[in-house]
């Protein structure tokens, strides 16, 4: 397995990054997930975009893209494979220990994964914790993971896949990594930006295509919804058929069904839309 750490190809076992770095001290970095097939990056350009947005929310510097496109390319050659998870890791570099960021520069890693088409539908649990929609972070793809660690933990427990979160005002949110959509009367929602959630890539290429409407949504909307569905860079469009003791359909319901259908049509269409 060849890695992309500052400038150029490394063997997997020799890609070291210093116990000094940011990232790993304090969380300061930012990061994107890519799906990967068959040696391409789908929707490359829109995820740059968000890393570079990510980086300035920080107050990380602008990332080099043309670096990150190399690297990119560059791993996805030395590394051959169906299906992938290509992680592009941007963080603050080797810094004093506090919160304090030096002025090193900062490390950039690319790595690749192989994984498998998910499954077309899933369970999902509600947490009692929420996000922050006026937090430093809210919005920006933060290596700062530790709530979403604890509450996807809290989600394997219950024998699901996703947990989803509440904001400070009891508004629908987020997942810890998948934005979420549901369907009230027919209509397709999901919860706006200013709600704190992510501005997933796979969120508005589903807001665009599929044609949902961006609604402010009490967390209880769970408990009522005809159909829900999650959206995530490996999870492209996945039905959610029981949130916490809810059992909704055994499959995905006919939004959720046809919301996939017209995904899977454009992106295939367009490997890389703007």
């Amino acid at each position: 397995m060849k890695i992309w750490l500052d400038g150029g190809l490394r063997d997997a076992d020799g890609a070291r990054v210093s116990v000094f770095d940011h990232g790993l001290t304090v969380g300061d970095g930012v990061f994107e997930t890519l799906k990967a097939e068959e040696g391409r990056a789908f929707a490359l350009t829109r995820h740059l975009e968000r890393l570079t947005t990510s980086a300035r929310g920080l107050g990380l510097p602008d990332p080099d893209l043309d670096e990150v496109r190399r690297g990119c390319a560059a791993v996805l050659e030395a590394n051959p494979m169906a299906l992938g998870r290509l992680r592009i890791t941007y963080t603050g570099g080797v810094s004093p220990l506090g919160s304090d960021r030096g002025d090193l520069g900062a490390t950039l890693v690319i790595a690749l994964s192989g994984t498998h088409r998910r499954p077309d539908t899933t369970a999902a649990v509600t947490v009692p914790w929420t996000r922050n929609e006026r937090g430093a972070l809210a919005g920006l793809k933060s290596t700062s993971y530790g709530e979403n660690v604890v509450a996807l933990a809290r989600a394997r427990e219950q024998d699901a896949s996703e947990a989803l979160f509440a904001n400070t005002v009891g508004a629908l949110c987020e997942g810890t990594g998948s934005n979420v959509f549901v369907v009230l009367d027919g209509e397709l929602h999901t919860p706006p930006l200013a709600s704190g959630c992510l501005a997933g890539i796979t969120r508005a290429l589903t807001v665009s295509w599929a044609g949902a409407k961006e609604t402010d949504l009490p967390l209880d909307v769970l408990e009522r919804a005809e159909e829900i569905f999650l959206t995530s860079t490996l999870r492209d469009v996945q039905a959610v058929t029981r949130i916490d003791g809810r059992q909704l359909a055994d499959a995905p319901g006919p939004v959720t069904a046809e919301a996939l259908r017209i995904f899977e049509q454009h992106a295939a269409a367009d490997f890389d839309p703007r």
